[in-house]
């Protein structure tokens, strides 16, 4: 049982906070204490308020439109569409729309009575802003390839909206589930580096209490939310950048909900008190490779050898404990996913066998040159993340035992443009062309690795241009087949998403597919309730 005193540190954080207030901010000591399964109750009260405290990474910014990734958007923002736990789309601020399809036209009918959290209706316009906001090459969103193929926007009144695109796209209502952002607060600021990033007003369900740098972030629930009221009072977003802090704040009760290592994950199967939760997700992990750098523009082609050489099942087993899936391409979750490519199933006989072929030679301490240099290279892991770090020190290892000398790095930065390698991950749970598109087609927003492929690029397109299952099945088997054949990354596995919560919350769907990150736990969140 915790102690007394986190249940008056919750209640005086949630009365003492104001919406918006960043300057106002919780000290890290007093979220970790905050925790919405206490039992505390006060005499001549008549509910204590819960608060949920969840372990999250760190933020230097909640910016939706130029970011991707935030498990945090969920719940701040809206889209026009959602998903649902089965991942398909569903109404959000659009109630509904229509598709002309003789002009190519989507139009959106919007709720009528949703106000952003200062008070300010949600229009029309800010749908265009937010969109026109993503679109515009100046803001340099990674977001910007889903709507590429919108050639107009017009505001038909305040609550109705159209886009016309320039072909079909299925995956656009998926893209739609985009956060809206103000135009009220946002018009001439900078998309980038604008102080609403760091003190963000949404329409969603809860609302920004206040964020104590590095420390955590307080979000208190948004009673006038167009859907209703959250059951849960306040949700702190408390900073734990380590994997393995977040195991050890779980059972200190410092935190009600985490995301852990399987390994960590594992040991409070059996213990009382908490739920593990161990989900699907489509998320991906690989190698990619900085076709930017002098390195691989010279030894491109022993990229195969580096493929072959991955002991997939192996790393699954050390570091996943069993729960993930061998991974060959982007697509495997998806049901556009075309099996009969190269998988570079474990062959270090025919690694050894590509690197020769290309003129490699092996020396007295086993390790191989070209043209007098090392073959080799060192692969960068972002700080904290200890899943990918185990990864890349075994594929270090499984390389180091066929020739080639690679090492891991674990800068406090990643460097895109300078680095040589990176433990990357990727995947979407939605439409084929996501996570797709804009990653492997050349020069696209999330295409990190400077991979530039003719083929790669003619197959998205066709894929993302029709409606047609069986077209976009044959382009995708295409892009898949040539993705193959000059890989981008070395792909090592799909994981499962470990999620641990206190055994007092109740509303986690434990059948959502997850997202990259692991994202998506949060979908329903406004439903959530502790006991």
């Amino acid at each position: 049982m915790k102690k007394f005193l986190a249940a008056l540190l919750a209640l005086a954080l949630l009365l003492g906070t104001t919406a918006c207030d960043s300057a106002e901010s919780t000290s890290g000591e007093s979220a970790g204490e905050e925790s919405a399964s206490e039992a505390a109750t006060a005499s001549g009260t008549e509910e204590e308020p819960t608060t949920l405290v969840y372990g999250s990474g760190d933020y230097t910014r909640i910016n939706p439109a130029m970011d991707e990734h935030g498990e945090i958007n969920l719940l701040l923002f809206n889209g026009l569409t959602g998903h649902d736990g089965d991942n398909a789309v569903v109404p959000a601020l659009a109630k509904s729309w229509d598709f002309d399809e003789e002009t190519c036209t989507y139009t959106f009918h919007l709720e009528e009575d949703v106000r952003w959290h200062d008070g300010e209706p949600f229009t029309a316009e800010d749908v265009q802003f937010t969109i026109e906001a993503i679109m515009d090459p100046e803001n340099g969103s990674e977001n910007a390839p889903n709507f590429e193929d919108v050639e107009e926007i017009t505001v038909i009144d305040d609550h109705t909206i159209s886009f016309r695109l320039s072909a079909p796209n299925v995956a656009f209502l998926d893209y739609m589930t985009m956060a809206i952002l103000p135009k009220h607060l946002l018009e001439g600021e900078d998309m980038q580096t604008a102080d609403f990033f760091r003190s963000p007003i949404g329409t969603g369900p809860y609302k920004l209490a206040s964020w104590d740098e590095g420390q955590a972030i307080t979000l208190e629930k948004n009673a006038d939310y167009f859907r209703g009221e959250p059951n849960i009072d306040t949700i702190v977003f408390k900073i734990v950048p380590d994997d393995n802090a977040k195991a050890l704040q779980l059972r200190a009760g410092e935190l009600d909900l985490a995301l852990l290592t399987p390994k960590d994950a594992a040991t409070f199967a059996d213990e009382e008190g908490f739920t593990c939760y161990d989900m699907e997700t489509a998320d991906y992990r690989g190698i990619l490779f900085n076709f930017q750098n002098e390195y691989w523009q010279e030894n491109r082609d022993l990229i195969p050898a580096v493929c072959y050489a991955i002991d997939r099942e192996a790393i699954i087993d050390a570091v996943l404990l069993g729960q993930g899936m061998a991974a060959y391409g982007p697509l495997q979750r998806n049901i556009y996913n075309y099996e009969d490519v190269e998988h570079y199933d474990y062959d270090p006989e025919k690694a050894r066998a590509v690197l020769e072929a290309a003129g490699c030679v092996r020396g007295e301490d086993g390790f191989y040159t070209r043209n007098g240099e090392a073959v080799g290279f060192v692969i960068s892991v972002g700080a904290g993340d200890q899943v990918r770090i185990d990864m890349a020190q075994i594929v270090a290892q499984q390389l180091c035992e066929i020739g080639m000398d690679v090492t891991v790095n674990i800068p406090a930065q990643v460097d895109w443009s300078g680095q040589m390698a990176y433990l990357i991950g990727w995947g979407s749970p939605f439409d084929a062309d996501d996570h797709t598109y804009k990653v492997f087609g050349t020069d696209k927003g999330a295409n990190y690795s400077g991979y530039s492929n003719a083929d790669v690029d003619r197959y998205l397109t066709e894929a993302r241009e029709s409606d047609d299952p069986a077209v976009r099945a044959e382009a995708y088997a295409n892009f898949q087949k040539a993705l193959a054949a000059d890989p981008a990354f070395a792909f090592i596995c799909y994981i499962d998403a470990n999620y641990v919560a206190d055994a007092s919350i109740t509303g986690i769907d434990a059948d959502t597919v997850m997202g990259h990150h692991g994202v998506g736990i949060f979908w329903n969140v406004a439903e959530w309730t502790i006991d």
